[in-house]
């Protein structure tokens, strides 16, 4: 990890013993240096965590805070291992040949395992809002996981997701409205008010075309699964962003260069005079 030049973040690696997972899960911690209170600070977890160092990340975030385009928000990155195809799907659902076994555990750890560490370690008694994001599989598990746990996070970044996460084979009889198994999932919730998702798709993340209209699946899984969260009530302009990458493919690179947006729309900075405000209750 390139640690050179971070003025504004400190960046920390830690290991947590996970009772859930059965294994030590390794963080990378990312902790803005220069705020007038942890009070003021947000938080963001990011699957695969082993990942960020190629985009890289953490020269990413300290660029924003040092120019002031974020608010003050502490991100940590978690590391997936070989059984991420297992981790990353949907809790309680398994796919059509039996992945996401370890799904359910894996968002326990991190909402009850991972959560009350940070609390803990870095002395921050609540966060102004949380959120989660991933990408590709990791951006299935970060939707699913707001889903789950609406109490605790308030957004979802998913990039790329894996939204084609199917309950049948498509050699199977095998059907866009019924076997995509998160678009089922958010069908049957309720509008949760406040709740944010973000979107992003790179017209060369496949070529795969399932129903032959010219549009790959990763698009138009995303779209058809957008529109399941208008139908609950969610508003497009306030509560749903998507972009797609003309030039994007499914790679860690595409991610990288999608990241700053994301983070610029999930912790736009705090207006100066409240910013005054903070500083002089302190």
């Amino acid at each position: 990890m390139l640690l050179d030049h971070l003025s504004n973040i400190l960046v920390e690696q830690k290991a947590i013993a996970s009772q859930f997972l059965k294994r030590y899960v390794i963080i990378d911690v990312f902790l803005p240096k220069n705020i007038a209170s942890r009070s003021s600070l947000s938080l963001l977890v990011l699957n695969d965590g082993q990942n960020l160092d190629e985009m890289p990340f953490a020269p990413m975030l300290n660029s924003l805070c040092e120019s002031d385009q974020i608010s003050p928000l502490l991100c940590v990155g978690v590391y997936c291992k070989k059984d991420r195809i297992d981790e990353y799907g949907t809790a309680d659902t398994l796919d059509y040949a039996g992945r996401g076994k370890k799904a359910k555990a894996y968002q326990q750890f991190i909402t009850e395992e991972l959560l009350p560490f940070i609390h803990a370690e870095y002395a921050v008694e609540s966060f102004q809002q949380k959120a989660i994001a991933g990408f590709s599989m990791g951006g299935l598990s970060a939707i699913d996981t707001l889903l789950n746990y609406p109490d605790v996070f308030a957004a979802a970044g998913v990039f790329s997701g894996s939204l084609w996460w199917r309950s049948k084979d498509l050699h199977d009889g095998y059907e866009d409205d019924r076997d995509r198994i998160m678009h089922q999932i958010v069908r049957r919730k309720a509008y949760l008010p406040g709740k944010r998702f973000y979107f992003t798709t790179g017209s060369m993340d496949e070529t795969a075309d399932r129903n032959h209209n010219g549009v790959i699946d990763s698009i138009d899984d995303t779209l058809d699964l957008i529109g399941d969260l208008e139908v609950l009530g969610y508003d497009k302009e306030k509560d749903i962003r998507y972009l797609n990458d003309e030039q994007g493919r499914h790679d860690v690179a595409t991610w990288g260069k999608a990241l700053p947006q994301f983070l610029l729309w999930l912790s736009p900075p705090v207006p100066v005079d409240e910013v005054k405000q903070v500083e002089l209750s302190i």
